[in-house]
C-alpha cells in the first residue's frame, strides 16, 4: 500500500482513539497514539489476515501485550473491517464488546485476551511454538510497552523464544519513554533495551522513528530475511503523537479529554488529514 494511504489510515486510527477515550470518559490515549503507525502498518500492509474469516487457522496472529492501549488496537480493527467504526463510541460502556482491555471471546479480530502486563508476550511465544510444532507458516506479532518490559515474565518468555529459535515471532517494543509514573529511566530503567534482547538471542532492529512509515517498512522487510532466531523491533516513538497537548506528557498515559480538549484534538487530526 502507498505511504500516503497508510498515513491517512494512521490518522483515522488516531481519530478513533480520541473518540473512544472521550466517549468512555476513561482509557489510555498516550500509548495508543504512539503506536498508530505500527497498527496501520501491521493491519493494512504486513499481516496475512482476512476480516471476513477472522478465525482462519492459517492467519497471522497479533497479541497486544500492552493491553491497556486497546483504543489503538480497536481503531485499527474497525478501519480494517472487523466491525463498524461507529461502534468505537461504545468503548468501555456497559454491555459493549469493546471493553477496556482486549477480549478474544467477544471482539472480532482479537487473537488473545490481554491486559495483565508482561503476560501477552508469553501467549505470543506459545502461538509461535504451536505454529512450528504444527508445521504452519503463520507469523506471530506482539506489541509491548517499554514500561511493560520491566516485568520479569517478559524475559522468561524471551529466553524461551530465543532458545527455541522461533523465527516466526516478531516482538515490537513501543519505546515512547513514558509510563504511568513518569519517564521509564526514572522508574526502573530498562536501558539498553536492544542489548537485552540480543542477550536472549533475538535479532534486533532499532527503528529511530517508529512514527515514520518508511522506517517501519524497512524494519519489517528486514524481518522477512531473518532465519533461526526471533526478531525484536525497538521503535522510538512519541507518546500522545498527533495531538499537540498530549505529546510527551506522562499525564496522558491514562486520562480522557474533556469537551474542549476533545474538540481541539479532533480539529488537529482533521487538519493533519487534509494535509496528507
Amino acid at each position: 500500500m502507498e505511504k500516503a494511504k497508510l498515513t491517512k489510515i494512521a490518522n483515522e486510527i488516531r481519530k478513533g482513539i480520541v473518540t473512544e477515550v472521550y466517549e468512555a470518559k476513561s482509557g489510555h490515549p498516550g500509548g495508543s497514539l504512539s503506536a498508530a503507525e505500527l497498527f496501520a502498518y501491521l493491519y493494512f500492509e504486513e499481516m496475512n489476515i482476512d476480516p471476513k474469516d477472522p478465525k482462519n487457522p492459517d492467519r497471522d496472529r497479533f497479541v497486544l501485550s500492552k493491553g491497556h492501549t486497546a483504543p489503538g488496537f480497536y481503531a485499527a480493527l474497525a478501519n480494517r473491517g472487523y466491525f463498524p467504526v461507529e461502534d468505537l463510541k461504545t468503548f468501555r460502556h456497559i454491555g459493549s464488546y469493546l471493553q477496556g482491555h482486549p477480549d478474544m471471546k467477544h471482539t472480532p479480530g482479537v487473537d488473545m485476551s490481554s491486559g495483565s502486563l508482561g503476560q501477552g508476550i508469553s501467549a505470543a511465544v506459545g502461538m509461535a511454538l504451536s505454529a512450528k510444532m504444527s508445521q504452519k507458516s503463520y507469523r506471530v506479532y506482539t506489541l509491548l510497552g517499554d514500561g511493560e518490559i520491566q516485568e520479569g515474565q517478559v524475559w522468561e518468555a524471551a529466553m524461551f523464544a530465543g532458545y527455541r529459535k522461533l523465527d516466526n515471532l516478531v516482538v515490537i517494543v513501543d519505546n515512547n519513554g513514558l509510563q504511568i509514573d513518569g519517564r521509564i529511566e526514572n522508574v526502573c530503567s530498562p536501558y539498553p533495551i536492544d542489548e537485552k534482547w540480543k542477550a536472549f538471542h533475538f535479532h534486533v532492529i532499532n527503528v529511530a522513528d517508529g512514527n515514520d512509515l518508511e522506517q517501519l517498512d524497512a524494519a519489517f522487510s528486514e524481518v522477512r530475511q531473518i532465519k533461526g532466531k526471533p526478531t525484536a523491533i525497538i521503535m522510538k516513538t512519541v507518546k500522545g503523537k498527533g495531538v499537540s497537548f498530549m505529546e510527551n506528557k506522562a499525564g496522558w498515559h491514562g486520562k480522557a479529554p474533556n469537551d474542549e480538549e476533545y474538540e481541539q484534538a479532533m480539529a488537529e487530526l482533521e487538519k493533519a488529514g487534509e494535509g496528507e
